[in-house]
């Protein structure tokens, strides 16, 4: 995830213009259009399969009370 500081230090390095956090927010919203994002959270380990698999067999039985 890229925070305000970095790509001002990105802008200075290649334009040597010195922008404030301000300014770059501005810049990144204002004239380039784009919009705060961050990254989903999910498990290194997660297993889609398996998670498919407990929904189909395991869910219904636990729902019904068994």
């Amino acid at each position: 995830m890229w925070k305000l500081e970095r790509v001002g230090m990105v802008v200075e390095q290649v334009t040597g213009v010195v922008l404030s956090r301000a300014s770059v927010w501005r810049l990144l919203t204002g004239r380039l259009g784009w919009s705060l994002q961050r990254p989903e959270r999910r498990a290194v380990e997660r297993d889609e399969s398996e998670i498919a698999r407990w929904i189909a067999h395991e869910w219904p039985r636990i729902k019904k009370g068994r």
